[in-house]
């Protein structure tokens, strides 16, 4: 048999048994039998099935999407997440300060506790003034209060001032700044005295100024008044509270008291005094701290200029302008070390002279002799700056040193009390 045959043969049986295996209903059907075959033996195609990778179901696309925006909830959305970051931030930076002031604080606490323990260990007081033991720098005085005035080895009066490095101030002064001066206008003190003699300064008040809110002691400072020109400025501040009066009692001292302390009344009284008086007074500097030129000049600056913007009228003008560049050049200078003095010494005409104990045969923070060695450093004859620079330690809302105008204003009470022209041996 050909193998044509036997290929026909074989196909014959195979759509028999097809035929056999399928329902009667489909046997009979009018559709072919070789396409009822090849459908059962078709290959069926994959189903594929759609999976959902998204939690939230996909919105059916209607090719307007842009319609859902809403521009005025997103910018709300926008502003209330901008304001809760920003109260955030603000929260932690208050946190932060509030938390360094804290440290700051305690760390002051522990200084004190410490300086406290080492004075008592080493039996000295708590003003570590280095005075005789039992010595107390401030006494009461028929009701008053007035500092202690001692004598030195030299037999000196000197006033204690509470600080260990600068222990005492001497209670007078004799310098050569102011000895030839005359009056040369109504109402300007002006004594005539010999060329070659000096002139004797009683000290008024002292104090201590201090920077930051941690209280950094600078320096001492010392006011002074010619002995001469005291009875010129109890006549000006009595006439202002009893203008028929010599002298106060105690209620027009309080009342006097009140305006020097006042901010606007006080400066008022001052400048009048600095204006019209003129008396001739010093202010001894002295640093409890090295420091250098440049920071003193800093200090003085500011306070000249902040006082000078307030009438722009009276200090507007050039010649105004060149004194205070004359006066920055004065201290265009090196280190100051501690315990030497600097003064600044206004005559009868408000001509400002600058004056240094730059000794350099004493070694490094050692005490000098006051108003020895002394170098005048230069003058600004303009007497406005002087005049701005007084106010900055005597009046006014902000000053240099708070406990030296204050010890200033008791000073000045003790000139009040006693009559117009005597002047006690203790004037402090």
């Amino acid at each position: 048999m050909s193998a044509a045959a036997r290929a026909s043969q074989l196909g014959l049986a195979s759509t028999r048994r097809s035929l056999r295996l399928l329902p009667i209903h489909q046997r009979l059907s009018s559709t072919p039998v070789r396409a009822q075959c090849l459908h059962l033996h078709r290959p069926t195609s994959p189903t594929l099935t759609l999976r959902r990778t998204y939690w939230r179901e996909q919105p059916s696309s209607t090719g307007r999407a842009v319609e859902k925006f809403d521009l005025g909830r997103m910018r709300n959305e926008s502003y209330e997440y901008q304001v809760r970051r920003r109260n955030f931030l603000l929260s932690g930076a208050i946190t932060g300060v509030i938390a360094f002031c804290y440290v700051a604080y305690l760390l002051v606490l522990a200084i004190r506790k410490e300086r406290q323990e080492k004075e008592k260990a080493e039996g000295k007081n708590k003003f570590d003034s280095g005075l005789p033991a039992g010595a107390d720098p401030f006494t009461i005085d028929g009701g008053s209060k007035r500092k202690t005035v001692l004598h030195d080895a030299e037999g000196r009066e000197i006033v204690p001032t509470g600080n260990s490095t600068v222990p005492t101030f001497p209670r007078l002064l004799d310098l050569a700044f102011g000895a030839v001066e005359e009056s040369s206008g109504p109402g300007i003190v002006g004594v005539e005295q010999a060329k070659g003699s000096d002139v004797e300064y009683t000290l008024v008040g002292l104090g201590v100024r201090t920077v930051t809110f941690l209280g950094i002691q600078v320096y001492m400072v010392g006011y002074y008044v010619a002995t001469q020109d005291i009875a010129a400025i109890q006549s000006r501040l009595v006439k202002e509270i009893n203008p028929i009066a010599t002298t106060l009692v105690a209620s027009e001292k309080e009342t006097l008291r009140k305006v020097l302390l006042d901010p606007e009344q006080g400066e008022k009284l001052w400048n009048s005094i600095l204006l019209d008086v003129r008396p001739r007074s010093v202010f001894r500097i002295v640093p409890v701290r090295d420091t250098d030129f440049h920071h003193l000049r800093d200090g003085f600056v500011r306070a000249i200029t902040a006082r000078s913007q307030r009438d722009a009228q009276e200090y507007g003008d050039e010649t105004f302008g060149v004194a205070m560049k004359e006066f920055k050049t004065l201290f265009n200078r090196g280190k100051v070390p501690k315990s030497r003095e600097l003064l600044l010494c206004r005559d009868a005409a408000g001509r400002l002279s600058v004056a240094y104990n730059g000794n350099a045969n004493a070694s490094e923070g050692q005490t000098t002799t006051p108003g020895q060695g002394l170098g005048t450093i230069g003058r600004i004859d303009d007497e406005r700056i002087s005049r701005l620079l007084w106010l900055n330690y005597v009046a006014g809302k902000n000053v240099a040193s708070e406990p030296a105008r204050t010890n200033i204003v008791d000073g000045i009470m003790e000139f009040v009390e006693r009559p117009i022209g005597t002047v006690a041996a203790r004037v402090i």
